[in-house]
């Protein structure tokens, strides 16, 4: 059953994906297709692809979104591969989401998703969110232990910043941050977010520690 900080955290997701005028998107580590299934009721976008590394995640979101034995309908498209490998399939799209990914990757393979994605995609729009470990302990946590038993690693806010600066400055990008779920004052919100845009035309801008607000 969906939690409703999963279900504030898709709904942010596509909230700012709406308002950053993406016509095509790519959900990278799409599991089960809860976001796709949101996406897909917006009429804004008109290619939608799903990728994930498991086959029964993607059999599960193919019967989410009633796809039948079909694995792109023509707008919708399932495909298995892993978002830490570039493919050309990927490529020209005008929005990225990686929605509680990064943390399933192994930290020295976080620039080969970095070079897939932003060196090779370069979609206009990339949404990042992953947990912040400073908030477990409201969790009930204890120290050292993590969310999920597939989790590589769970950052705090000032680790994850640093990677997004260091992603946007390599790649041409800024980037800000929001927060998703009830603001604890010293610890933050249970999940973080970074929103990456694109420089045009060899601008640069500076990227910007701001907070999205989320309504």
């Amino acid at each position: 059953m969906a939690t409703p900080l999963h279900e504030e955290r898709l709904n942010t997701v596509t909230r700012h994906l709406v308002a950053s005028s993406a016509q095509s998107v790519i959900d990278l580590g799409c599991g089960r297709g809860e976001l796709l299934a949101r996406l897909v009721s917006v009429a804004q976008f008109r290619r939608i692809v799903g990728i994930d590394i498991s086959m029964a995640s993607l059999a599960a979101a193919r019967s989410l979104l009633g796809l039948g034995h079909n694995m792109d309908d023509g707008r919708l498209c399932l495909l298995q591969t892993s978002f830490a490998q570039a493919d050309d399939r990927l490529r020209g799209f005008d929005a990225a989401l990686l929605v509680e990914t990064i943390e399933h990757i192994d930290p020295n393979r976080l620039s080969a998703v970095e070079h897939a994605v932003f060196s090779c995609y370069q979609p206009e729009t990339v949404l990042v969110t992953t947990p912040n470990q400073e908030y477990n302990v409201l969790h009930g946590m204890r120290p050292g232990t993590f969310r999920h038993p597939d989790h590589r690693f769970e950052w705090g806010r000032a680790k994850f910043r640093g990677w997004a600066f260091g992603v946007s400055k390599r790649n041409g990008y800024s980037v800000v941050f929001g927060d998703i779920g009830e603001a604890d004052p010293i610890l933050g919100s249970s999940t973080q977010m970074a929103t990456f845009r694109r420089h045009k035309n060899g601008e640069r801008h500076n990227s910007s520690s701001a907070h999205l607000h989320t309504l």
